[in-house]
């Protein structure tokens, strides 16, 4: 189980829902199993994507994941989205449409859904 701080689930409720109806697309920062802050990182929004360079990434050890939004109701990973989970971190998690606690859905590496915990 993974934790996180409501502060953080906040700011990507508004994120989404900013961006919308494109999708957004950030990494997350905290510890082994607790995310504590939303590590914002040069990204395309796009209609039905997302990405963003590596490259461009600060080598922070403190990032663990990703968070993408989904501007439908579907959070579940698609298979571009499990290519990109390999890259970056051990969590991810994807908002779906319209971006409510409930519509938040985490992923290990492989796409096995994850329980998270606000705390």
């Amino acid at each position: 189980m993974y934790k996180i701080k409501n502060e953080v689930i906040e700011s990507i409720i508004i994120a989404a829902r900013n961006v919308y109806p494109d999708e957004f697309f950030s990494m997350l920062g905290g510890t082994e199993d607790k995310i504590t802050e939303l590590v914002i990182v040069p990204a395309t929004f796009g209609e039905n994507f997302s990405s963003y360079r590596l490259d461009l990434v600060p080598f922070d050890k403190n990032i663990i994941g990703t968070i993408h939004s989904h501007p439908s109701p579907n959070n579940n990973p698609s298979r571009a989205d499990l290519e990109s989970f390999a890259a970056k971190g051990k969590i991810h998690l994807i908002i779906s449409h319209p971006y409510t606690l409930d519509t938040i859905r985490a992923y290990d590496t492989e796409g096995n859904r994850k329980q998270l915990k606000v705390i």
